[in-house]
């Protein structure tokens, strides 16, 4: 394996593990919703129904694993899916199950 692909390997499995707990997944799919505007936190926790405390956790772990960016508007933190990051992650899952091997088929896949 080429450096290359062990840094990505590394980084794709770190994302995974990010969004794998319940709560962390439903951030990413209600962020992914309001895409590209993104949220601010507190409409994210009561959305969500998610405590600030825990919420914040949360939201810390996506954006170190570069799954969420974070703006600042006046006081309001605004956050946001990182859409490249999620594309750059299927295009990896996306390599292995549905061209080289064909395990999935695409048109499966988006119906």
């Amino acid at each position: 394996m080429g450096n290359r692909e062990s840094e990505d390997l590394s980084r794709f499995a770190d994302m995974l593990s990010a969004m794998g707990t319940e709560p962390r997944l439903r951030i990413m799919r209600l962020l992914l919703s309001a895409h590209p505007e993104g949220m601010v936190a507190g409409e994210i926790g009561a959305a969500l129904e998610i405590a600030g405390s825990t919420l914040s956790h949360h939201l810390e772990r996506l954006r170190n694993e570069g799954l969420v960016t974070v703006r600042r508007e006046g006081t309001f933190l605004w956050y946001s899916a990182n859409a490249v990051a999620l594309q750059d992650l299927l295009r990896f899952l996306y390599a292995e199950c549905c061209t080289r091997s064909r395990a999935c088929e695409p048109r499966k896949i988006l119906a």
